[in-house]
């Protein structure tokens, strides 16, 4: 049923959109003879001798300008330090002598890392790792190409291009931006629709090539499964269960996806998305179904985090190398004992520290801690955040991309960090963490927004950096926005929510998104009131625990945990006059009703089954 959002749904737009566009600079010949002059390629993707490579550049406006002067083109390799395909393509095609001299002769080289450059990576990720892109000087796309490209068909790119150098696709039209947030009943229909169809039966997870646990699609099957679909929770179960196959049996972790249409042909990388959204969604379904094989999964992957994710000081790396010897599968390796892995070398962590994949990480520790009790997996969240803010954070509430002090700074960033801090105060009910969350949100707010509808990828735009909005950024921040305005009753962040929303329900957008259900789910949190269960106490006690651990194990995909200890002072949004008893109770709240208090874990456990009809642990 949908229904009418209380309180904080009498808004349909935002009432006033915060962006900045820059101008782009001229560049002069000092800057364009400084970018020439510098071999600016990453210290973690420097795998061959420089005499060995094209001669790699920043990407920089002075590069484009260089470009257009000298009548050349523009070459961007998209690379990732932890990519298999990378590591290859420079040692067979980036290091020939004839690539290179082309590439001299009639190109400028830029080289960008995923992780570094994540405006870069999100804009064309949909062309995988490598990603090929050539460009002219007004920095005009010409051609695209995803993965590994062999000596050969690069040089025929190469040269056809510089022949005629024609884009090879036409420019993208404008979309007009739907003007409600809510999808419409025919376009929800169709990416239901899709959802169904999209699922492999025979294998489990979607009907594709590559095998691996689609979050938002896992997520949705696992909402549909809490709302009673038996046939929804069988293909959770499925899904899930089929995914076990790549973790790695020996470290913990899991790979980052399998070919061959099934589960047991891994791509044995290691990457930060993975373990974190794996770790979450583990947990969920771990809180829906009690299931141990799901407690083993996240578990190990907590404890994979600890042993090599995991800096000194407690903040989190970002990647670990699929190759022990890179440009040489590793596969065999990762069949080997511990001591036999050792014994060869261990793959290469990627210690640089960003924001967005502590986030991840944080978030996906607070949950696993919620539903376990796990209390390493809290310990690792709350001193992850706390080091993320002193060592990144700024005094305006965002955070710094890299220890570079950047101009730009960016969503994903600011986005995880929210997120993690949001769940840290449904894990801890320390106010603090949902302030620092309203504050990172107003951020965003401020610097994100773009007019016309959604949220682009990076703070200041230019002309080789145009406003770009990615998907699942605005999928997770329309969830997160919603979710944040019912805790603290603020009316900008449900107008937010709308905002990004009013995008994602725009049809020419939904036609060319790959993760339909990521939509579903967040049209679903828009249109109703997550679960509200609240713990109330004169002050911090063991029994007023104990009820916030049921409210916590609970764990449905959307839901709303607090605890008021009176001695604190008011929650920032109860939405309910709770009564102070003389010992600790608990409430439940739905869409539509109230519990009566509860004092005893067993009563608050058949309460919350009574109003949702949930079978959670």
């Amino acid at each position: 049923m949908r229904s009418t959002f209380s309180a904080h749904r009498t808004y349909s737009s935002l009432s006033k959109a915060f962006y900045l566009v820059l101008a782009l600079t001229v560049a002069t010949p000092m800057m364009v003879s400084t970018a020439l002059a510098s071999t600016a390629l990453p210290a973690s993707l420097a795998k061959l001798p420089i005499s060995e490579q094209p001669n790699w550049l920043d990407w920089s406006e002075s590069v484009f300008a260089a470009a257009k002067a000298q009548n050349k083109l523009v070459i961007l390799d998209v690379a990732a330090v932890w990519c298999h395909w990378c590591h290859v393509m420079d040692e067979k095609t980036y290091a020939d002598k004839d690539v290179r001299a082309l590439l001299a002769k009639n190109y400028l080289s830029i080289r960008v890392d995923y992780d570094q450059r994540p405006e870069l990576g999100l804009r064309f990720q949909d062309y995988g790792w490598p990603a090929t892109i050539v460009f002219n000087g007004n920095a005009e796309v010409l051609a695209k190409r995803a993965g590994y490209i062999d000596k050969t068909e690069l040089q025929s790119l190469l040269t056809n291009l510089v022949k005629s150098p024609v884009a090879e696709e036409a420019k993208d039209k404008p979309i007009r931006i739907a003007i409600s947030p809510e999808l419409s009943n025919g376009l929800r229909k169709v990416l239901q629709t899709k959802h169904i169809d999209s699922y492999d039966s025979v294998q489990g997870g979607l009907r594709q090539a590559m095998k691996y646990l689609e979050r938002d699609s896992v997520e949705y099957t696992l909402l549909l499964a809490q709302q009673g679909d038996k046939s929804q929770a069988a293909q959770a179960q499925q899904t899930l269960t089929a995914a076990l196959a790549l973790q790695d049996p020996v470290w913990g972790g899991f790979y980052q996806y399998s070919t061959h249409s099934d589960w047991q042909h891994p791509h044995v990388e290691k990457i930060m998305s993975v373990q974190a959204g794996y770790l979450r969604l583990y947990a969920l379904a771990f809180a829906q179904n009690n299931l141990a094989t799901y407690a083993s999964a996240a578990k190990h992957t907590v404890s994979y985090l600890y042993d090599f994710l995991r800096s000194p000081k407690g903040l989190f790396y970002s990647s670990q190398d699929a190759d022990v010897t890179p440009g040489v599968h590793s596969v065999a390796y990762f069949k080997l004992s511990d001591a036999e892995r050792r014994k060869q070398g261990i793959p290469a962590v990627d210690k640089r520290i960003y924001p967005r994949e502590n986030g991840w990480a944080i978030e996906a520790l607070a949950t696993w801690a919620m539903v376990s009790g796990d209390g390493q997996a809290r310990a690792m969240a709350v001193t992850a955040a706390q080091q993320m803010i002193r060592v990144r954070g700024v005094r305006d509430g965002h955070f710094q991309h890299d220890e570079k002090a950047s101009a730009n700074a960016y969503l994903g960033d600011q986005l995880a960090m929210a997120r993690a801090m949001l769940a840290l105060y449904s894990l801890t009910s320390e106010p603090s963490w949902l302030s620092a969350s309203v504050k990172t949100s107003d951020f965003i707010l401020r610097e994100f927004s773009e007019s016309s509808g959604g949220f682009r990828t990076h703070q200041r735009v230019t002309k080789i950096d145009p406003a770009f909005r990615q998907n699942s950024e605005n999928i997770n921040l329309a969830r997160h926005l919603n979710l944040l305005a019912q805790y603290s009753a603020l009316p900008r962040f449900r107008l937010g929510a709308e905002h990004a929303m009013r995008y994602l329900a725009t049809p020419a957008v939904t036609a060319r998104i790959s993760t339909e259900a990521g939509v579903l789910i967040a049209d679903y949190e828009l249109a109703n009131s997550p679960l509200h269960m609240t713990v109330v106490s004169r002050g911090d006690n063991e029994k007023a625990k104990v009820l916030l651990a049921v409210a916590l194990k609970q764990r449905p995909a959307y839901q709303r945990v607090e605890w008021w200890q009176k001695d604190r002072g008011a929650l920032m949004d109860s939405g309910v006059s709770y009564p102070v008893l003389s010992e600790p109770a608990a409430f439940v709240c739905t869409e539509s009703r109230c519990s009566l208090p509860s004092f005893t874990e067993e009563r608050f456990q058949q309460l919350i089954r009574a109003l949702t009809g949930s079978t959670a642990n």
